[in-house]
């Protein structure tokens, strides 16, 4: 089956994947966008897998204040290399991970840093900001977010740490 340029810039468009990878992604399904689009999932997964274990010497730090100044928070946000922290997927997720931090109130970052002593008095989806839904998109959870940027930069990123602040709190 001939697989046209369109259907490979659509599908690139909804996934963030390579010219490539969506090429040999449509030809494997037969054009067929949403099998194309698991395997690129699938292949995204995988990429963040390898490169968990990398270190994150660089990043950024991002902040977001509401629009009524009552509530703000800030997060580090870290990545290999300079050059991905300055492009532009990853400083848009860091302002949408800063924006997630202010709207929904983590208390950690992941289920591993929730103290012992309070493991039983919380839901971890509701406190862990990885666990939590995507404000944008809650069929995705940040985890999700994270990882789908680390296949589209091909670095290891991690949150490093986030404040929230409320004025009066």
């Amino acid at each position: 089956m001939e697989i046209s340029a369109q259907q490979v810039k659509s599908l690139r468009e909804q996934s963030g994947a390579g010219i490539m990878d969506c090429r040999n992604a449509l030809t494997s399904c037969k054009g067929n966008v949403d099998k194309a689009l698991e395997i690129l999932k699938e292949k995204g997964l995988t990429k963040a897998a390898k490169k968990s274990n990398r270190a994150t010497g660089s990043g950024l730090i991002e902040s977001y204040i509401h629009t009524a100044g009552r509530i703000g928070s800030i997060i580090e946000v870290n990545c290999e290399t300079d050059f991905v922290a300055r492009t532009d997927e990853f400083k848009e997720m860091a302002h949408c991970l800063a924006m997630q931090v202010a709207a929904m109130n983590p208390k950690y970052i992941s289920e591993k840093d929730i103290p012992e002593d309070k493991a039983n008095d919380v839901v971890a989806a509701e406190v862990c900001l990885m666990l939590q839904p995507f404000i944008k998109d809650p069929t995705k959870t940040i985890g999700d977010v994270v990882t789908e940027t680390i296949a589209k930069t091909g670095e290891n990123i991690k949150i490093s740490r986030f404040l929230r602040y409320e004025l009066g709190e």
